[in-house]
């Protein structure tokens, strides 16, 4: 496999312990958690089991050099003196991301473009030709990573996000992203242990993730391909050997996992999106309003979700967020539920004390995951039974 090498992996705010926690089960070594990332080390087939198996990264990238930069001159020259043939010839196209942290440099887009225009120079004049731009499915993905005066180069060997897992075709209106799906089931403690159930569904994310963690499905199993395929050093066969590896330590899930939505082309998105994860032999989903629903397991049941809140569909906030809080109370003892919810207001007129609250961010938005615990008859009772 060779020898290990340093790694970065980026994640959601909130999510950096949870995906330290991945990496170290993985196998990484010299993991070191920082602000939306973390840094590890391992081998070239750790890089593949990386994009494979993590559920809370965004991307996996593969630092190659670091040099200081004090202006758009010496970013040029410290791009264009290092040796590009190693990675890419001039006929394939490339992409450039950058992101910039710098009194020195403000503008990311004209970072990528400086950098761009070196690598370019770089092939014109050795070869004649040079390689083609193609921003949304390039041969070799780079990333540029400037703090202050320091420039990080790395290749990109996931290529698209991480969280395009590769299952869901079908989607809603503001449907929730995978990795922060995956990881809100994390912090929600789930291990596929009990029933569970997404009472406000949409298009089915959260219901294939908490199945794939149930299960111990590799996150990215359904993914078309990773950036790293195209790499100059690919090597098929570890990759298949690791892919293979973690398939054979998935497991079987015992409880029901079950999912409502009132709307009927949500319910059609989700099965659809569930049949192309290979799912639907433990995932049920049906058209049913929530606030008409109850309990129907004996056990502990496991609830999460993501309400709908008055930036993204009409709803009168006060009277439907009061319905969540009574419906659980009423019709849900015996529950763990796990609500995530951007409309921080909202959660006044829920009417019940969360006993857990975690700041989360929803794209730009700030949220908060909560915790509301149901008990059997009166909690002094379930309190004293313990």
């Amino acid at each position: 496999m060779g020898m290990n090498f340093k790694m970065t992996a980026k994640t959601l705010f909130g999510f950096e312990e949870l995906l330290g926690n991945e990496l170290k089960q993985l196998g990484a070594l010299n993991i070191q958690t920082g602000m939306r990332m973390v840094s590890f080390e391992g081998d070239t087939g750790f890089m593949y089991k990386a994009n494979l198996a993590c559920r809370t990264a965004i991307k996996i990238l593969k630092p190659i050099f670091t040099f200081k930069v004090n202006n758009e001159d010496e970013l040029y020259q410290g791009i264009y003196k290092f040796d590009w043939s190693t990675y890419m010839s001039s006929d394939q196209t490339l992409a450039i991301d950058a992101t910039v942290f710098s009194d020195i440099f403000t503008h990311s887009k004209y970072v990528a473009l400086k950098c761009k225009d070196a690598i370019v120079d770089q092939f014109r004049e050795r070869t004649g030709t040079r390689p083609d731009v193609d921003v949304e499915d390039p041969h070799l993905r780079i990333n540029i990573h400037i703090h202050q005066n320091e420039c990080t180069v790395s290749l990109d060997s996931s290529g698209p996000s991480l969280h395009q897992r590769g299952y869901k075709t079908a989607t809603n209106i503001a449907p929730i992203n995978e990795v922060l799906a995956a990881g809100l089931l994390m912090l929600s403690g789930w291990k596929g242990e009990t029933d569970f159930l997404d009472p406000m569904c949409g298009s089915g994310t959260i219901l294939i993730e908490a199945a794939m963690i149930a299960c111990n499905i590799p996150a990215n199993i359904n993914r078309p391909y990773f950036a790293f395929e195209r790499w100059a050093d690919w090597d098929i066969d570890l990759y298949t050997t690791i892919r293979t590896a973690l398939l054979s330590k998935t497991r079987e899930f015992h409880y029901q996992i079950k999912g409502f939505d009132i709307d009927a082309t949500a319910v059609q998105k989700a099965i659809a999106n569930i049949e192309n994860a290979g799912l639907e032999d433990y995932i049920t989903v049906t058209q049913d309003d929530f606030f008409d629903s109850r309990k129907e397991s004996t056990g502990l049941l496991h609830i999460l979700f993501n309400p709908p809140y008055d930036e993204r569909i009409g709803i009168e906030m006060e009277e439907f967020y009061k319905d969540i809080g009574n419906t659980l109370k009423r019709q849900y003892p015996g529950t763990h539920a796990w609500m995530i919810t951007g409309n921080l207001e909202a959660l006044k007129f829920v009417g019940l004390k969360p006993s857990r609250k975690i700041k989360v961010y929803n794209g730009a938005l700030e949220a908060r995951l909560v915790k509301y615990e149901m008990y059997e008859g009166s909690r002094k009772r379930m309190l004293n039974d313990e």
